[in-house]
């Protein structure tokens, strides 16, 4: 576990999560927000726009960290994304830090039955786009780094994008559709959180898989957050991605089995960490 940690992206599901493990784990931990700090005890709080690389490099060059776990993107915006990425590798890599990237698996195009470590990144979505050139600069200006890729992130509260989306479909189904043709591998933030913590303390590098053990479709995960919160999972409405002029890739199963050997830490899958609660 690092003695001192800045996460980048810290208000974040993810970034939350990882601020408060390693917070809990002793060191110091600085974390920074865009908008709003995180309601997370022991944390120290830094206002950052990573897309400014002066203030990137200033805020690095006074913490001056053991670790730095890059949480941070935005959808849709290259400049969080891509550039946001590379500023921070650059800024970590003048003073010698650790560098976790957290990338995505929407780097893929979904065309190959699975996806390792060796496999290339081959985009179709803007997003995809973007991580894999946040994944390409962290490479060339820190080769020690670790780009870990993951998959839909869930939590426990309702926090998350996919519980959220699951809460607001049940209530009003005519929002949208929960596709039964788009598959992923799903992972619990705490699992993530404690995996990218690890590889932070470990020697690895390079493109390490951080995802959940099984491979659902966005509507069995709707479904499977439903049953745990005891919401009627019949009134999901289901449709398929094929059908939709989204951007993005159909199904992307990551194979994580040469990355789970390296750690500790489990990846639980979906159907293992959404079980009902037994009473």
């Amino acid at each position: 576990m690092p003695t001192d940690l800045l996460v980048v992206g810290g208000s974040g599901l993810l970034g939350r999560e990882v601020a408060r493990r390693a917070r809990l784990a002793g060191g110091r931990v600085v974390a920074t927000f865009h908008r709003q700090a995180a309601p997370v005890a022991g944390v120290e709080w830094r206002k950052l726009d990573i897309r400014r690389r002066d203030d990137v490099t200033v805020l690095v060059d006074q913490i001056r960290p053991t670790v730095i776990i890059n949480a941070a993107y935005r959808q849709g915006d290259w400049a969080t994304t891509a550039d946001g990425s590379m500023h921070v590798a650059a800024a970590g890599a003048a003073i010698g830090a650790r560098l976790v990237q957290v990338s995505s698996d929407a780097v893929f195009s979904g065309t190959a039955a699975r996806y390792d470590e060796t496999c290339c990144p081959d985009p179709i979505s803007p997003y995809g786009a973007a991580k894999a050139a946040a994944e390409t600069a962290v490479k060339g200006l820190d080769p020690s780094a670790i780009v870990a890729r993951t998959s839909l992130i869930v939590g426990d509260d309702g926090g998350s994008t996919q519980e959220r989306l699951v809460h607001s479909l049940a209530a009003d189904p005519t929002r949208g559709v929960l596709f039964t043709d788009d598959v992923r591998c799903p992972v619990h933030v705490t699992d993530l959180a404690a995996a990218l913590l690890e590889l932070g303390g470990s020697s690895y590098a390079g493109i390490q898989h951080v995802a959940g053990a099984d491979a659902v479709s966005r509507y069995e995960l709707g479904v499977l957050i439903a049953r745990r919160d005891g919401i009627d999972d019949t009134a999901l409405p289901a449709g398929r991605r094929a059908d939709t002029n989204i951007p993005g890739p159909v199904s992307v199963r990551l194979d994580c089995a040469e990355t789970q050997a390296k750690l500790t830490t489990q990846l639980r899958g979906a159907r293992t960490f959404l079980a009902p609660a037994v009473t």
